[in-house]
């Protein structure tokens, strides 16, 4: 499954989704709850529908200054399997609940607590009808999600999510709800409610960060949900911050919010494929300036065994590849990242382009030194700005442009139809809200691959 949760909403329009439930009742029951669980709000905000981009959302009901708290929420109003009525058993069983997402615990955690009427969570969760309003692409149905997404990466990762959801229900999920009759019910925690609940926790859970020492010893924390921060909607541009200290997590200003406008806090420097995929939105163009586009590392190999003219250059490009496998610098199913300014996998771009541009003799030499090189000039080039790509060497501009090339056949549209789409608002607004979704991540892909086109050319 995805790796870095956090959240969306459901209703049309706007920068985020996510479906809620039932209006001012849900709203004043769980802000009960929430005084009950020690959780403070701070007078100068307010929870509301009216004048969010989507959903609830919290807005400023004061001016407000940078480094001011918005609320703050005790270590034991967080939802995790370390506060769940059934913790005890989930300690127990720690090891058996080890999966490849780590999410198992949080999950068996929320199957529980949201089908028990005597939860104490239960006005914590009336803020959503259901989780069928979780619009994630791994709910549309897959004719849908191949035309609208295709070439955008997220139909392959949806797949993956997907297999790892029925192999996570079937494998630890079942047996550890057969060995406990008496709480769990495969009738009624079923898989489509474990599905759901998956999206629930990528939509709107957060993980807290490693201390710096902790980071090369220690897995990442498991996720948790924070009622009240995750009511809060993302930008790119937020205004918020989500802070955390041993005894509870606060919620901070990062910079000046008038009176009545919105505040939001970020999920991560996160490109729109991947808000799309894990939140079930994306931010209109060209509000997201982390947006980015991959280029398949695949794809770089086809392009050079085009341009091979010869059975023994063909052979040359496959020990090259080799070569750059064992280097760690390549591999079947990764990606070279671009950015609007900049390729942010730049070493493992910079040195495939190289290898896969050397003569014969070249890359013999480059063997023989195991891909070390002692030259400061190549170093410095290695920086991939957008200055250094339109500087790059000849043969490793069209590599990089043939390669590019490749990347926007596997797109179902071309730049100009989605321009002309999102330039004619009637048409626009007349399209779905997974198409209007789908629209911005496949023009701003096409953006940052036609921008690099361009600085090679």
């Amino acid at each position: 499954m995805a790796s870095a949760p956090k959240r969306p909403r459901a209703e049309s329009g706007g920068s985020g989704p996510r479906g809620k439930k039932g209006g001012a009742d849900a709203l004043s029951g769980f802000l009960a709850w929430c005084e009950g669980a020690g959780v403070e709000l701070s007078p100068k905000v307010r929870l509301s529908r009216e004048g969010a981009v989507a959903g609830y959302g919290m807005l400023a009901a004061q001016e407000l200054e940078a480094g001011e708290v918005l609320f703050t929420v005790p270590r034991s109003a967080l939802l995790s399997q370390h506060t769940s009525s059934i913790q005890g058993l989930l300690q127990e069983a720690q090891e058996s609940l080890q999966s490849q997402s780590g999410w198992v615990p949080l999950l068996l955690a929320l199957l529980y607590e949201y089908t028990a009427s005597s939860s104490q969570w239960q006005p914590y969760f009336s803020l959503w009808q259901d989780f069928r309003s979780l619009d994630h692409p791994m709910f549309w149905p897959e004719e849908e999600r191949t035309r609208l997404l295709q070439g955008t990466g997220i139909p392959e990762a949806v797949d993956k999510d997907l297999a790892n959801i029925r192999l996570e229900y079937s494998t630890i999920i079942l047996p550890f709800m057969e060995s406990h009759p008496d709480i769990f019910d495969p009738k009624l925690h079923t898989l489509e409610l474990y599905k759901e609940l998956v999206a629930f926790v990528m939509a709107y859970s957060f993980q807290e960060p490693l201390e710096e020492e902790d980071e090369d010893e220690k897995g990442p924390n498991p996720p948790m949900m924070v009622p009240v921060a995750d009511i809060l909607n993302h930008v790119a541009n937020h205004n918020a911050n989500l802070e955390y200290s041993p005894h509870c997590l606060r919620m901070v200003t990062t910079r000046r919010v008038g009176r009545g406008q919105e505040i939001f806090n970020t999920y991560g420097q996160m490109a729109n494929w991947q808000l799309l995929h894990m939140y079930g939105f994306a931010e209109p163009y060209p509000g997201n300036t982390n947006d980015t586009a991959d280029v398949q590392m695949v794809t770089v190999r086809k392009a050079a065994l085009r341009r091979a003219s010869s059975e023994a250059e063909r052979r040359l490009v496959a020990e090259q590849w080799d070569f750059l496998c064992q280097l760690e610098m390549v591999g079947e199913e990764g990606a070279f990242v671009l950015g609007w300014d900049e390729v942010l996998t730049e070493e493992e771009l910079s040195v495939t382009l190289k290898v896969l541009c050397m003569s014969e003799a070249e890359f013999k030499e480059y063997k023989e030194q195991d891909g070390w090189e002692d030259d400061s000039e190549e170093e410095e080039n290695s920086t991939l700005s957008n200055e250094a790509l339109s500087k790059l060497k000849t043969p490793c501009k069209k590599l990089l442009y043939d390669s590019v090339l490749l990347t926007l056949e596997s797109y179902g549209s071309d730049l100009k139809a989605e321009q002309d789409l999102l330039n004619n608002k009637g048409a626009y607004e007349k399209l779905s809200r997974r198409e209007q979704h789908a629209l911005h991540v496949r023009y701003g892909q096409k953006r940052i691959l036609h921008q690099l086109l361009e600085l090679v050319q």
